[in-house]
């Protein structure tokens, strides 16, 4: 499945599936302060201001997953369950890491929530390193939100 630039009439598909798929992958293990700041709204809001930056996989209209790559950080990357496992994450992080490249990127670094331990072997499956922990600091319609996450980093040259 092709990688595109996603389009503006998608923002509410895309943040469906960030929502639900962050959801499923965080609720559990994140504070619940910082759930109930993860509303539908928050990540169309999000999309909104990162849409020059966001690409999809799946039909223009109907998208199945995508990826925002910001600065030298692939920001997000999200997945439909029934998309999982075909081979479209890995087609958005090749992509992310392509722009990343020609942004003139060197080294690009991604976090994961600690316990998020789906989404951290498929980072190492990719060649992604774990680092360390990390405090990224999550913007919030409340404010600034500390949270320890696990730093993966991967080298995009030589």
């Amino acid at each position: 499945m092709d990688v595109r630039i996603a389009e503006e009439s998608e923002i509410g598909r895309l943040a469906g599936i960030w929502y639900d798929a962050w959801q499923d992958a965080h609720a559990a293990i994140l504070p619940a302060a910082l759930a109930r700041l993860r509303t539908l709204r928050n990540f169309e809001d999000r999309l909104r201001e990162a849409l020059p930056h966001v690409r999809a996989a799946g039909p223009v209209g109907a998208p199945v997953a995508f990826c925002i790559v910001k600065e030298d950080q692939l920001y997000q990357l999200y997945v439909t369950a029934a998309a999982r496992g075909t081979g479209i994450a890995a087609a958005l992080v090749a992509d992310a890491e392509e722009r990343l490249v020609r942004s003139g990127v060197a080294k690009a670094w991604l976090s994961c929530a600690i316990g998020n331990e789906r989404a951290a072997r498929f980072y190492e499956k990719c060649g992604w390193q774990r680092k360390g922990v990390v405090t990224d600091i999550l913007e919030t319609t409340a404010g600034t939100f500390p949270l320890e996450v696990w730093r993966y980093e991967k080298s995009l040259v030589g």
